[in-house]
């Protein structure tokens, strides 16, 4: 089964048939208002994956716009605007739904194959800490309830050697706009 997160992207991921999983950030589907979502939830035995997928290697992506990004990455911005009200909001939603009977992880996909091997490592050297730290503590005092266990940041690269069962492709931008 394969999956796209939105529809004219160049990453497709390849999940197994059964593999239980589903788009929390579906479009056109009514969600909770002012509430953000991550892209997908990927339920296993012994956790629930909650998936964020930043692609700023996208082709159609400008430069001006990869240089913006990348400078959000390094400020924190990225990571205090965007990732940690996301995996809040989703972990909310999914408490509410009780569907919080088993851990949850954070992974955030950042598509950084439009970069050199040193600058991945620059961007992505610390952000798992730091994006923890934040996720534990938004206010003045950190939260008292634990919501998310663990997170990892990684790149289509690390993915792939992470979840060598849920392989994913980039798709050459003509191919995307072929779709």
């Amino acid at each position: 089964m394969h999956y796209r997160a939105e529809e004219n992207a160049e990453l497709i991921f390849s999940f197994p048939d059964d593999l239980k999983w589903d788009e929390l950030d579906k479009q056109g589907v009514r969600l909770p208002m002012k509430m953000k979502f991550v892209d997908l939830v990927i339920e296993r035995e012994e956790d629930v994956l909650l998936i964020e997928i930043k692609d700023p290697s996208c082709s159609r992506s400008p430069e001006k716009e990869r240089n913006s990004y990348l400078k959000r990455l390094s400020d924190n911005s990225v990571l205090t605007q965007e990732l940690t009200p996301k995996v809040r909001d989703s972990y909310l939603f999914m408490h509410l739904m009780e569907r919080d009977g088993k851990p949850f992880k954070y992974i955030v996909l950042i598509g950084l194959d439009a970069f050199d091997s040193e600058m991945q490592k620059a961007i992505l050297f610390g952000f798992k800490d730091r994006l923890m730290a934040d996720i534990r503590c938004e206010t003045v005092d950190p939260w008292k309830r634990r919501h998310i266990d663990d997170c990892a940041v990684l790149s289509v690269e690390s993915w792939n050697e992470t979840f060598p069962d849920w392989q994913i492709q980039r798709l050459a931008h003509s191919e995307t706009v072929a779709r």
